[in-house]
């Protein structure tokens, strides 16, 4: 498999297509000896089944972890922190990862309770969990899915899971993606596996699966970002950390350059979605410096709102974001708010209770 292609597969067998994936890229091969310390790293960002379209398929990595044992690698891994707000620990449980463990006996690991160093990558100052840092291989499992904050996240923003929680926040609070391109620069994947069978094209917490019943494998990281931002239809500069991760020398961020080769042919055509749910309520909010899993919950939240009519009564707009701590102002999510008049509480508030108190809100101001 050459750099600059990137496999593709079809169908419902998740784990046989992976390890035919696998087989197909030459895996085996690109792995210095069989005692190498393998790490496997999903996307497990909450609590949420699968089919909701927000984490990696448990099929996937059972695919992965049999092409290995099956060629006699043993040292190996699964590691991951779900976002700030949700524990790794339910997110594993939900998402049969725990089952995972105890039937292949490889064991998961809680990045969430892990400790951490901070490295000096590429010119910033990032923490970066210690047990990524004695991997010898890394194989990155993301999900191909949207973003409310960077459009798009995959290959590159899995990475995120791979920092401590208050290295969460940091990035938040300097944009995201600038510390993205560095963490990439920093810890480069050796292997994607791209699950892009029914990733929420809008929300990265899941809901609004697009069912694409589709694998990809991928050697460079960025080129496969960017192959992503064009798939769904995205310019490149649209999602800076990917061009940001190239000048770092991550990865190529020229689409244009993929060689996509299809194993075989999906069975029905693919259905894009002609309208991005994010797009048409993220107008009603101020954000600065929020993290994901605060403004994740309220963007669905406002879709809610805005299907059942009540968001157009909305006047004035929603702060958050952790820019927000010590000001004043009208209506807020979450606790970086408090000094609001109006606020929701929570770090971060669930979309039913973001959903509960602005419904409430809205029609009591309807009626004042």
């Amino acid at each position: 498999m050459e750099m600059q292609e990137i496999l593709a597969i079809y169908g419902t067998e998740y784990k046989q297509m992976t390890k035919t994936l696998l087989q197909e890229a030459d895996l085996e091969e690109r792995i210095l000896n069989k005692e190498c310390k393998i790490g496997i790293k999903p996307n497990l960002v909450a609590p949420s089944e699968a089919s909701y379209g927000a984490t990696t398929h448990s099929e996937i990595v059972a695919g992965i972890i049999e092409y290995l044992q099956e060629r006699d690698f043993s040292n190996l891994v699964m590691l991951e922190s779900s976002w700030v707000g949700d524990k790794t620990a339910e997110a594993a449980e939900v998402c049969g990862y725990y089952e995972l463990s105890e039937r292949y006996h490889v064991p998961f690991i809680d990045l969430q309770k892990d400790t951490y160093q901070t490295y000096f990558c590429q010119g910033m100052e990032l923490k970066i969990c210690d047990e990524v840092k004695s991997l010898d291989f890394l194989i990155n499992v993301p999900v191909m899915k949207g973003h409310c904050q960077t459009k798009i996240t995959c290959a590159l923003k899995n990475l995120k899971g791979l920092i401590p929680n208050c290295e969460k926040r940091h990035f938040h609070a300097m944009g995201l993606h600038e510390p993205i391109a560095h963490l990439a620069a920093e810890i480069v994947p050796d292997f994607t596996v791209v699950d892009s069978i029914c990733g929420d094209w809008d929300f990265e917490d899941g809901g609004n699966p697009v069912e694409l019943n589709r694998i990809l494998a991928a050697t460079d990281p960025v080129l496969c970002d960017a192959y992503v931002c064009h798939f769904m239809g995205y310019e490149v500069e649209e999602v800076p950390y990917i061009k940001m991760a190239e000048a770092l020398g991550a990865g190529d961020a020229c689409w244009e350059n993929v060689q996509l080769r299809e194993l075989n042919t999906p069975k029905q055509g693919e259905y894009i979605p002609k309208e991005r749910k994010v797009v048409e309520v993220c107008d009603a909010v101020e954000e600065v410096e929020s993290c994901s899993a605060c403004y994740g919950y309220l963007l669905p939240a406002l879709w809610r709102l805005k299907e059942e009519g009540l968001l157009q009564n909305l006047t004035e707009k929603i702060c958050i974001g952790q820019g927000y701590h010590g000001k004043a102002g009208k209506l807020g999510v979450g606790n970086c708010t408090r000094g609001f008049q109006n606020y929701v509480k929570g770090c971060p508030p669930t979309e039913e209770e973001i959903y509960e108190f602005l419904k409430n809100y809205i029609i009591f101001m309807q009626n004042v």
